[in-house]
């Protein structure tokens, strides 16, 4: 069955810059770290024990909520994951059958204009305790702190309405994320029809991400994310999204430029200042489909990938190439319910990535990975959650890249407590099982510490 979401959070990441690489230090500067970041522990603890006491609530309605009179909770399970109502809301192209009765009363039938601006805000803020380091990996200078003040770890706008009968859009701008303050980046923004030309079949115009087919990543209740999808490049780009159900099965298929969001091109050729720009840097396409279905109680799908990427050069693969190699994804999924309050789901990928490496480019590489994760959501005051990320670099393993970093195995524990429908406070462990490694090179690539953290803060939208 094809999962379409209604986006809450999103995040960008950049796969050379994903990948941490944290210090090797020597053993006494890793047991000082690790005693610095277990004695903030009562501290991070008591904080946590306070946040979530009662105290006076805002009362605060997200656009959807706002627009059609109703409670968060009639789409959502536990904010933001949704619940079955909320999957058929978002899979109607984020309306209800009396939308057109929501907008400004014009007397014109052929105008269909919201009767508000139609926007909301999402806010997250954390504190966090972690062991991880940031470390350059060609000088290997480092730097940590037990103690993190993540806050606004984001801050975004969120607008969407529905214009016709079938067309509705949507976009939201990050107006800052992880203190990235002074710039405004756009993730999700596009318009879908939902029928072209009486066909059945629907069509996404726009920006999104690849990995919305199978486990949208903004709809998540850990802070965690599902790292597979970073790393294997699945994330956001430009293109087109086809849908259609047939029978049992719900079909996607789609078309992006394969090279991010980020990157555009002047039009210059023989001219001069010319007015447009490129957004692709050359004619290959990424292609990719995803087919679910259900088998019983439980969905399954297969996703699959093909196109093109740029290659890793320069020292520990931190560069670009100036060449494009081949790149494939194949991935399954399923997901499924126990009882009326617990949720499970899980998915694996496999990727080749042909001449990856200008070290290497004869050579093709050929690693996988995955995530599997379970929701608990016992009352309307509490939602509880287990994320395990899997990940092994595979022929990327001694290359002495950054890609080492690849390797992941770690398990994030997270409780949520809600004050109201749309605010909650989080409360997070992660614990990171990944063996430690020593530089295999000149460089300072692999998984050379360990990478524990607790986290606790505030999520809200309104």
């Amino acid at each position: 069955m094809k999962r379409i979401h209604l986006p809450c959070f999103p995040a960008r990441h950049d796969l050379h810059a994903m990948v941490h690489v944290p210090s090797p230090g020597s053993g006494a500067e890793r047991a000082r770290a690790t005693r610095s970041l277990w004695r903030a522990v009562p501290w991070l603890l008591l904080g946590a024990w306070l946040a979530i006491l009662p105290t006076q609530n805002a009362s605060a309605m997200p656009e959807f909520a706002r627009r059609y009179s109703l409670s968060c909770v009639a789409c959502h399970s536990a904010f933001p994951r949704l619940n079955k109502f909320g999957e058929i809301f978002a899979k109607n192209n984020m309306r209800l059958p009396n939308w057109m009765e929501t907008s400004a009363q014009l007397n014109d039938d052929r105008l269909a204009l919201p009767d508000h601006v139609p926007l909301a805000i999402r806010a997250q803020a954390y504190l966090q305790g972690r062991q991880g380091q940031a470390i350059d990996p060609i000088s290997g200078a480092r730097q940590s702190a037990a103690t993190d003040f993540q806050s606004p770890y984001l801050l975004k706008l969120l607008s969407s309405a529905p214009l016709s009968k079938n067309i509705t859009y949507y976009f939201y701008a990050i107006m800052g994320e992880k203190g990235g303050n002074g710039e405004v980046l756009v993730e999700d923004a596009w318009f879908r029809h939902a029928d072209i030309f009486g066909s059945g079949i629907g069509m996404m115009l726009g920006q999104f991400s690849l990995s919305d087919s199978m486990f949208p990543r903004e709809i998540r209740l850990p802070f965690q994310d599902y790292m597979v999808y970073r790393m294997a490049g699945v994330t956001y780009d430009r293109g087109v999204l086809f849908d259609r159900d047939i029978g049992r099965f719900g079909i996607d298929l789609g078309f992006t430029n394969g090279n991010g969001i980020t990157d555009n091109f002047k039009i210059n050729g023989t001219g001069y200042s010319r007015p447009d720009r490129m957004f692709d840097s050359d004619s290959s396409k990424t292609t990719f489909a995803h087919i679910g279905t259900d088998i019983g109680p439980v969905a399954v799908g297969v996703f699959g990938a093909a196109g093109k990427q740029r290659g890793a050069a320069g020292p520990a693969g931190m560069d670009k190439s100036q060449r494009n190699t081949d790149k494939r994804v194949v991935g399954l999924d399923a997901s499924g319910d126990i009882g009326a309050n617990t949720h499970w789901y899980t998915q694996y990928l496999w990727n080749d990535w042909d001449g990856f490496l200008d070290a290497d480019p004869t050579r093709n590489y050929r690693w996988s990975g995955g995530f599997a994760g379970v929701d608990w959501i016992p009352d309307d005051r509490w939602a509880f959650s287990a994320l395990y990320n899997r990940a092994s670099a595979g022929d990327l393993a001694h290359t002495n890249t950054i890609f080492e970093g690849i390797d992941i195995n770690s398990l994030s524990l997270t409780a949520s407590y809600y004050f109201m429908r749309n605010v909650k406070g989080i409360i997070e462990l992660n614990v990171d099982f990944q063996n430690r490694t020593r530089p295999t090179g000149p460089y300072f690539t692999g998984h050379l510490s360990s990478e524990n953290y607790i986290l606790f803060g505030f999520d809200t939208a309104f």
